[in-house]
Formats: C-alpha cells, structure tokens, sequence
C-alpha cells in the first residue's frame, strides 16, 4: 500500500451520538464563541455541543473543556473530557485527541466509555500515518493502539473495525519494507534486500507483499550464489500461491539460473 491510509472509522459517528445521547444535555446555548465566562453547567454543556453539532469543532473542543474546568465535580465534567476529546479528533488535531482521551482514560480507567477513548487514540494515530516514503513511526503507534484495543475489549464493535485497520496497517508496514528492499536490491546490496523479504514473509505473511516478498528472496539468493536458499522461497510460493503470477515469475527464474534445482 503506497497512499496515505484514509479509511474512514465507521464507528466514530455513532459512538459519537451515543455519547450525546447518554450526555442528558437540553435545549441550545446562545453564548458567544469563545467568551468563556462562568456559566451554569447546563448552559456550557449545551453550547460546545451545539457547537459540535453545528461543525464547529475547534470551538466546541474549548467549551467542553471549559465545562472540567469551571465544573470539575460535576458528573458532566468526566462527559466533557470525552466529548472534548472527539471534537479534537474531529477537528483533525490529532495531538489534543489523544492527549484528551489519555487523560480521561487516567481520571477514569474502569469506566465504561473506556473503550471509545482507546478507540480514539488509535483512530488519532491511524489518520496519521503517512506515505510509505516517509517515516512510519505514527504507522507503529497506530499498530499498538490497535492492538490495544483489540487487546482490552476484544468483543466490542471498536475491535472489530480495529482489526480491520490492524490488517490495512500491516500491509502498510509490509509496504515500507519491500520498498526498502527493492531500493537495497536495485544498489546490489543483496543480503540487505534480503533482509527486508524475509521480515515481510516472516512477520507480514498475511499480507498482499508476500508473494512478491517470497519471489524477491528468489532473486536476491541467486544473486548471492545460494540456489538451495532460493529454491526454499520459491517452493514456499508455490505451495502458498500457486496460480500467482510471482510464482510463475520464479519458476521461470530458477529454471534459467539454477536449472539443477526445482522451483516446486
């Protein structure tokens, strides 16, 4: 995978309602912008989420923080840091996202929106990951919020669509790798392309590079002078993906320059 992972959470927009609906929140704020005056409880909360509702995000994000501050002990502050936390997210400032969502997750770690806030996190993270050509640690981050996730709450509809972004993140990771591989193989530096084949095939094996993984493997023993090394990757993709046109690719490689071994 070489763009930018921009899948939208299918999840977000309703546990985003969920949220407001659980909220008990009545009637609409008039209150200005950003004129964070104190204001009674109900008439805060009910402005940032006006905001929020209207698409104001970056607004709405202040006011439900201003709810925790002016409102610390009321049980609408522990709604705020969520809900402040989403806006953030939505307002694609990512940073603010997670660090909302962190925070709520260490005022209250039993709670029953826990799993929504690690949710968050990985979602914050997984939006930035960034074209293989670049640095991937974002694309790490987001593999561990996911797996977090995953790993906490293994039954809710939040590792369920983390483990459809896990999948999209480790053929992204995957992608990385054989991108430096082919750049390693295309300098004739063969034992450091074959490094980076083997990790995709050893630890991205489920992921559409490792047919294309196992047949640059082919290519780089040969080059090395290791016909025997060459013919266990191309027996791996034979046995692995028979009808795959880089089986076919290594078939015809070994028959050309290692004619004493069998490709399958």
């Amino acid at each position: 995978m070489h763009a930018r992972l921009s899948l939208k959470p299918v999840v977000l927009a309703t546990a985003a309602v969920a949220l407001v609906l659980t909220s008990g929140c009545a009637g609409r704020g008039k209150a200005k912008d950003t004129a964070f005056v104190a204001r009674d409880v109900d008439t805060l909360y009910s402005a940032a989420k006006d905001k929020l509702d209207r698409g104001d995000t970056k607004v709405a994000a202040a006011l439900f923080d201003e709810v925790e501050r002016q409102h610390p002990y009321s049980p609408w502050a522990r709604r705020a840091q969520l809900m402040s936390a989403f806006s953030y997210y939505a307002a694609r400032d990512y940073t603010k996202a997670i660090q909302a969502s962190q925070r709520f997750l260490s005022i209250h770690p039993g709670n029953r929106d826990a799993p929504y806030a690690y949710y968050l996190i990985a979602l914050s993270y997984y939006e930035q990951i960034s074209d293989v050509a670049r640095d991937q640690k974002n694309t790490l981050l987001a593999k561990d919020a996911l797996t977090e996730t995953i790993r906490r709450y293994p039954a809710t509809r939040y590792a369920d669509d983390a483990r459809i972004k896990l999948d999209l993140v480790n053929d992204h990771l995957a992608g990385k790798d054989m991108e430096i591989g082919r750049f390693y193989e295309r300098s004739g530096k063969w034992l450091a392309a074959s490094l980076r084949f083997r990790n995709v095939v050893e630890t991205y094996q489920t992921t559409s590079h490792a047919p294309e993984a196992l047949y640059r493997l082919v290519e780089t023993n040969l080059a090395m002078g290791i016909p025997e090394e060459a013919q266990k990757a191309a027996a791996v993709l034979g046995a692995n993906y028979p009808g795959n046109e880089w089986y076919q690719k290594a078939f015809d490689l070994m028959n050309k320059h290692a004619p004493g071994t069998k490709a399958s």
